[in-house]
């Protein structure tokens, strides 16, 4: 199965699990459980919920412990989350900022999750331990996991 398959068959399961749910740690913990149970080469996928003040904190998560508070100045979490783009890091150890919460992470991709209003629910951060694991079919295929977040404001 291609990626693309494997994320279009990731979306049917969700619309079907997510349907008329609206609880956002509900939603996080069932994506976070649906990638990284569907994707093999994701060792870490977890939210980093928008608490205010320049702040993200621990949201539901699969894979080792995360670290618990990461403030928007920090790290390729705190990056996307400011910015509100797309992180793409093809090796965190060219990274100065990286933030290393495990030791066995090679890449990293981190996507806003945006309500309809722009404002920042959460990111979603993926790790791998496979440099350049992430790819334009990550990209494009995670940002459209802000569907769930969308129709409530931040």
């Amino acid at each position: 199965m291609t990626k693309q398959q494997q994320y279009d068959s990731l979306f049917q399961t969700l619309d079907s699990l997510c349907e008329g749910e609206t609880d956002q740690l509900a939603l996080m913990a069932t994506i976070a459980c649906e990638l990284y149970h569907t994707f093999e080469q994701f060792i870490w996928v977890g939210f980093y919920r928008n608490v205010g003040g320049q702040v993200l904190k621990i949201g539901p998560y699969q894979g080792t412990h995360g670290c618990l508070t990461i403030p928007f100045s920090k790290g390729v979490c705190g990056k996307c989350a400011s910015e509100r783009a797309v992180q793409n890091v093809p090796d965190v150890s060219k990274v100065p900022y990286h933030l290393a919460c495990s030791a066995t992470t090679k890449s990293e991709v981190v996507v806003p999750m945006l309500a309809s209003d722009g404002g920042l629910v959460a990111v979603l951060d993926i790790d791998s331990d496979t440099a350049a694991m992430f790819d334009e079919i990550d990209e494009v295929n995670l940002q459209r996991l802000n569907k769930y977040f969308q129709g409530r404001s931040s």
